[in-house]
């Protein structure tokens, strides 16, 4: 059955406007999927491969070792392995090639690094700073964002895109749209509370009114300066911000937040299970990641358990 590379094109449109539209992927995943797949198309046209069906195992495991000549890391050319994956199994299940020959590649293992987390006391010195002295309503809020980000493990885009109805004081809940547009409910401490009550009742209403807000405004909780809904950009900057003040030499994004939220539930006894869940994570495997320990905590739970350690 074969197929030219102008269907591919056609093929490779269908495919995006599917997991846009029919999974409600995230724009920004759906982008990163069309780019990851254009480069393979023209790879494959660069080596004279003019139809799907010529396409063999050992073509895409060229591709994936091109990328590593090119200098890409390990994580990149896994997640671009997961696109050519993710678009074979739709040419087969549209009847477009009879086989899936990406299936036998394997991802490339990587190096095995372990996410970049705070400490408590940086969490608790970066989320001080970001409060700042008085009542200003930028401060007021980046002190209820940062404080929810931590207290439920948000993603930027869940943080960001959170609205007023989402958050339910009461029940001490959140509910967090993920990727997919999965929801999921997730509890909420006293600190993040105590922070989006005061920024709620004496911030975001006079942010609100430095414009004339629509109905998508209206709904959002966090808001710019400009009384629109936050954007992803602004919490790098905010994080940033924080962090300078709170003289804390380590990288700073959104993510560590997230990577702290889940590293300091594990260190606090929470079982994985519960963390996936909290995460939103499809797999327990993305989560195992977080059940790193330091040397230190290692030797002394070896020394307190085993019978013969002493």
């Amino acid at each position: 059955m074969a197929m030219a590379l102008d269907d591919m094109e056609e093929l490779l449109e269908r495919f995006v406007a599917h997991i846009d539209v029919e999974r409600g992927l995230a724009r920004s995943t759906v982008e990163a999927y069309r780019a990851d797949l254009r480069r393979y198309l023209a790879w494959l046209r660069a080596h004279g491969i003019d139809d799907l069906a010529r396409v063999g195992t050992g073509d895409v495991e060229g591709y994936v070792v091109s990328l590593a000549e090119a200098g890409e890391g390990a994580r990149s050319r896994s997640r671009r392995l997961a696109s050519l994956h993710e678009f074979h199994r739709f040419a087969v299940d549209r009847h477009a090639v009879d086989a899936d020959v990406s299936a036998a590649v394997k991802a490339p293992k990587a190096a095995g690094s372990l996410p970049k987390v705070l400490t408590i006391d940086e969490v608790r010195r970066l989320l001080e700073a970001a409060g700042g002295p008085g009542k200003d309503p930028a401060a007021l809020r980046d002190r209820a964002l940062l404080e929810m980000m931590y207290a439920t493990g948000a993603r930027v885009s869940e943080a960001v895109g959170a609205n007023l109805d989402d958050l339910d004081a009461q029940e001490r809940v959140v509910r967090l749209t993920g990727k997919g547009s999965k929801q999921r409910l997730v509890p909420i401490g006293t600190y993040a509370l105590r922070a989006l009550d005061r920024y709620l009742a004496e911030g975001r209403p006079a942010l609100q009114r430095r414009r004339r807000n629509g109905p998508e405004e209206l709904r959002a909780i966090f808001l710019n300066l400009r009384g629109r809904r936050l954007s992803r950009q602004s919490v790098w900057a905010i994080i940033r911000d924080a962090g300078e003040r709170a003289h804390i030499d380590k990288p700073l994004h959104p993510h560590i937040l997230r990577h702290s939220f889940a590293t300091h539930l594990i260190q606090g006894g929470a079982d994985v299970r519960t963390v996936q869940e909290l995460l939103g994570h499809a797999s327990v495997t993305t989560t195992q990641i977080y059940t790193h320990v330091s040397p230190e905590h290692l030797i002394e739970t070896y020394l307190l358990s085993h019978p013969r350690a002493r």
